[in-house]
This record gives structure tokens, sequence and C-alpha cells, in this order.
């Protein structure tokens, strides 16, 4: 389908949709300064063809979505936890795009802060989400899941200037936090990067998107009230959130099941698509029984 643009609780939101609307389905929420194209094409269709009506959408503040405004102060975040927006609204935008588009409830799965958005849309409305899986992310306890000096000071580095410069930089970036454990491809990461500058990228919204995760608090007793079937993927080797933080959220969500992937960083290298595909159907199966128990 093509990207469209839905008007929810005040700010636009672009998404597109695979698959028939007549499966089950999967709300694919991405992670900072990230558009929804880095849920592959390929790994969108993949799971089209599994059965799923896959929703990928832009953040509010990232790719072709409502630019907000607000100055950030990041220690100001940190310690008084203010900021333009919260994770909570951001859950709010999920949850009205899934109205918007006639959808009930959903398979949802988040990666990094979209996991965290994926979390507090079950915390928050949790007739909408049917299963909730957690990629790479944390509780917003801040002593699990933190970052490695390195992998921080690339997060907070200057942002760049171009497209060229854009590219380059991303290509760095990844090459500090992606998976070890796996070949870099060099070529896909570019093509990425260039794609998401030509959709239009919001250094100015990566600071707010940021802010909303440091100003957020632990979920953890929030998460423990949920009965949900749950999955928690994390890579063993994860630079820029700890796989504490996976393990922490594992442990929070009573219906978890904890997939921790050898040699995975802070990406999702094409060789674990069908690792992740196996464990989002067994994940929804396990809703879907449930829910037909109920």
């Amino acid at each position: 389908m093509p990207e469209m643009i839905a008007e929810v609780n005040g700010v636009e939101l672009c998404h597109e949709t695979f698959g028939s609307p007549d499966g089950r389905p999967l709300l694919m929420i991405m992670g900072l300064a990230s558009q929804m194209i880095w849920w592959d094409d390929e790994l969108c269709e993949n799971l089209a063809a599994e059965g799923f009506f896959v929703i990928r959408y832009d953040n509010r503040d990232a790719g072709r979505s409502s630019r907000m405004t607000g100055r950030v102060n990041l220690p100001l975040a940190y310690t008084l936890r203010t900021a333009p927006y919260s994770l909570a609204d951001m859950a709010g935008d999920a949850a009205g795009l899934l109205t918007r588009l006639g959808v009930g409830s959903a398979h949802v799965v988040g990666a990094s802060m979209g996991g965290m958005v994926a979390q507090t849309l079950a915390i928050e409305y949790p007739s909408r989400v049917r299963s909730l899986t957690s990629i790479m992310s944390t509780t917003g306890n801040r002593f699990v899941g933190r970052p490695s000096a390195k992998a921080m000071a690339t997060l907070l580095s200057a942002p760049p200037r171009g497209r060229e410069e854009y590219v380059d930089s991303l290509v760095r970036t990844f090459r500090v936090i992606g998976s070890p454990g796996y070949p870099f491809d060099e070529a896909r990461m570019r093509e990425r990067a260039e794609r998401s500058f030509d959709r239009g990228v919001n250094p100015g919204g990566t600071a707010r998107q940021l802010a909303a995760i440091m100003s957020s608090r632990d979920r953890f007793r929030a998460l423990r009230k949920l009965r949900i079937p749950a999955l928690v993927v994390h890579g063993s080797k994860d630079p820029l959130v700890h796989v504490s933080g996976g393990r922490a959220t594992a442990r929070a969500l009573r219906e978890s099941e904890l997939d921790v992937v050898p040699g995975m960083g802070h990406d999702l290298p094409r060789a674990i698509w069908p690792r992740l595909t196996r464990g989002l159907v067994r994940t929804a199966d396990r809703a879907d029984v449930k829910n037909r128990r109920a």
C-alpha cells in the first residue's frame, strides 16, 4: 500500500500497511530517530505472508509524521523528568492510529524506544494489545539497560549536515552499535540512510524523543500487572541498551518468553529475521489461544 497520512490526537502520522486487512493486525513501532522504513520492506512482506496485517508508521518527530515543537534540556529531562511530550503521548498516537484504521486491538511489536512505547501502550490501553513483543528495549529502570560509554558518545554526537554526511554518520554509528556476531551490510545501511534522508530527517525531533525516554519512569510494576503473552528479544552484545534491560523486561512480564540472541547488537541483521518471525508467530498464536479460551 502507498504511504498514507492519518490525523491522530492533533498529530499527523505517516503509515503504510502490508498484507490483507483480514489478517492478524501487527503494529510495528520503531525507535529513536528511526523511520518506519527501518522495519525493512522484505521483513514486513515476510510477516504479511505469515498471515499478519502489518502496520508500520513514523513516530511523531520522525520521517513524514508531524514535526513537534519545544526546546529540550536533556539534563533537566533526566533529573526533573520534563519533556515536550512523553512516551505516554506516543503510545496515545499508536492507539489513535489503530482507531483510525478500524483496528480494535493488535499484536504490538516495538524496537528500542519503540519497545518502550509498545510497553506503555499495553499499560495505558490494555484492551488494544493482544500480545507484546519488546525488542532491544528496557523497562525505564535507570540501573538496567545502560549504554556503553562509546555507544552513548555516538548517540550524543553532533548531528550531520547534508545528505552525504548523514549517510556516512549512520554507517559509522551502526559499526559501533550493530551486531558484532553478524556481517555488517554496509550497502543495505547506506541505502536505508539515503532513503531516510530523502524522506526527511529531524535532529530537533530526535532530541525531543530522547527527552521523552530520559524523563520516563520505571515501568516494571505496571508491566507486572499485565496478563498478555509477550516476547522479549535482545542481543547478547547490545552496546546501546545492555541486555540487562531485556532481562528486566522479561522478569516484569509474567507471560513472557525471553530470547537472547547471541552476537546481536542494537540492530536487526537479516540473518535473524526467520528467528524473529517464528517468535512473533508463536507469540500471536499463544495470544489467540488464550483469547479463544477466554
